[in-house]
């Protein structure tokens, strides 16, 4: 049953995780963000994979869910960073945990016989930072 008076009902708290940071790249934008502030043609480059538009649209909803800070510089030709906020960086334990995950998954599998690979086992660049807290 619904709560009366709430805006938005989350049946458990992944749900409303994967509402800011689910989807194939966000996790990803996220990792290569851990290196420090990025341009958008770094991040394309590091995402071969993904549309301009499609990491545009998710670049948009993790700004407006504060999770990364966008930095336009006034110059020619313009020039844009995005970075990690604080509440960005607080995720840097779920992507360990989640990088870690699919590490085993690709080794179970490779064990099994499958023909997959796993090109980097570096954790990318959400090491390269502190971890923040949300503890009090």
């Amino acid at each position: 049953m619904e709560e009366a008076g709430h805006e938005k009902n989350y049946r458990i708290g992944v749900e409303a995780t994967l509402e800011v940071i689910g989807g194939k790249w966000k996790p990803m934008i996220l990792c290569y963000l851990g290196n420090g502030p990025i341009r958008t043609g770094e991040l394309k480059r590091n995402l071969p994979n993904i549309t301009s538009k499609m990491l545009t649209q998710q670049l948009r909803e993790l700004e407006a869910d504060k999770i990364i800070s966008r930095k336009v510089y006034s110059q020619v030709p313009p020039k844009v960073e995005y970075a990690l906020t604080d509440d960005g960086r607080t995720l840097r334990q779920l992507l360990v945990d989640m990088a870690e995950w699919g590490e085993h998954r690709v080794h179970e599998r490779q064990a099994a016989g499958e023909d997959v690979a796993l090109l980097h086992e570096d954790h990318g660049g959400y090491l390269n930072f502190e971890p923040i807290t949300t503890e009090a």
